[in-house]
């Protein structure tokens, strides 16, 4: 069995456009509220450098 780590797969699933909505994890649980970080860690960041026209 892997360890899963929902913040780094959360990660890769922003940096591969898939949109935050499709968090595979039961909404409430610490895997939901991590992949949703990390979703969000890399989606902000896109956003930031988009917005400075990079």
């Amino acid at each position: 069995m892997t360890d899963r780590d929902p913040f780094a797969e959360g990660e890769r699933a922003a940096r591969q456009n898939i949109p935050a909505e499709a968090n595979p994890y039961t909404d409430g649980s610490d895997e939901h509220a991590l992949w949703s970080a990390g979703h969000e860690k890399i989606a902000s960041a896109r956003e930031a450098r988009e917005s400075e026209g990079r």
